[in-house]
């Protein structure tokens, strides 16, 4: 049974930034724009995060630091997103190409940064993990559940549920998320009937970066004790998630946690009795969440039906 609670907990450490990205990029796309900028987005938001968590803790340290964090890693992924948004709306060009020239800058920028702002020229943010929660109080004694979720945990956790939740009210409930969708999906309809494509189309792409941002930190935090420079493909990953969710946020869920399931597997199955026993070498692990992508993938991508305008340019003057 303990290998079940410690299964469990792991993957929430790998399923939430998953869930956290790939509903961001479901905002991005469902407005009509693609944004595979979301690897490069999750690094700067995790740089400057990690980076004040690094500068601060010495005279702060737990949740208080952490939520202060939170919202600079969402501010910079909004403002990093920016560019790409730009770029997609205004500009026009190309959104995948956009979206690669982001990923190949937020690394190698978070690189510089890192050695010029740290001492003797070190690119690795290191920092201290004070931010684990051992127990919740009340919520930490429920038999069974509370081992799971509300025991040795962080408040990013429930942060990703608040989010998706909110997340899916905004899309289906309200005339923001209904605007959203009319503009991914037929953009001269909804110029038509008054709406500004562009406006909603900024706001999707703004809000995918806020939450991809977010999730760089939601990432880090849980899994390691300094940051280099890269999140481990985790933003490429959020986009299989994004795909194989088919774009709603109930199976985005779905997805995140067979995602983040293989990922645990991969990174800790030496914490699990019975696949330590096998023998298996830690490099055929180290495969498993790429794997399972593919397969997944392949077996879906025939039914797999993205919004009618994601990655279409918008021209006001085109009926």
């Amino acid at each position: 049974m303990d290998a079940v609670y410690f299964l469990v907990q792991q993957m929430m450490f790998f399923s939430i930034p998953l869930l956290i990205v790939a509903l961001g990029g479901m905002f991005s796309e469902r407005s009509g724009v693609v944004n595979i900028a979301l690897e490069g987005i999750m690094v700067a938001g995790a740089f400057t995060s990690i980076l004040l968590i690094s500068l601060l803790q010495s005279g702060m340290s737990g949740q208080i630091l952490l939520l202060i964090a939170i919202a600079v890693a969402i501010v910079t992924g909004a403002l990093f997103s920016l560019l790409h948004a730009y770029a997609a709306i205004n500009l026009r060009s190309d959104q995948t190409i956009s979206g690669t020239a982001l990923n190949m800058i937020a690394p190698a920028s978070a690189i510089y940064l890192a050695r010029m702002i740290q001492p003797n020229g070190v690119q690795q943010v290191q920092f201290t993990n004070t931010f684990r929660i051992e127990k919740v109080p009340f919520l930490g004694d429920i038999p069974i559940l509370g081992r799971l979720l509300f025991q040795n945990a962080y408040i990013t956790t429930y942060i990703g549920f608040i989010i998706f939740g909110i997340a899916a009210f905004v899309l289906y409930r309200t005339r923001f998320g209904l605007r959203l969708r009319a503009c991914g999906e037929h953009p001269q309809a909804a110029d038509s009937v008054g709406i500004n494509v562009y406006k909603i189309r900024y706001a999707g792409v703004v809000i995918s970066g806020a939450l991809a941002g977010l999730g760089g930190l939601v990432y880090v935090i849980p899994t390691s004790t300094n940051f280099n420079a890269t999140v481990s493909g985790y933003g490429f990953l959020a986009l299989a998630v994004l795909i194989f969710g088919q774009w709603k946020p109930l199976r985005i869920l779905g997805a995140a946690f067979f995602f983040g399931l293989m990922k645990t597997i991969a990174s800790a199955y030496s914490g699990i009795p019975f696949l330590r026993d096998l023998g298996i070498p830690s490099d055929i692990y180290k495969m498993v969440p790429f794997i399972a992508t593919l397969i997944a993938l392949a077996f879906t991508s025939k039914r797999s039906q993205a919004p009618r305008a994601s990655g279409v340019p918008y021209d006001k003057g085109l009926r």
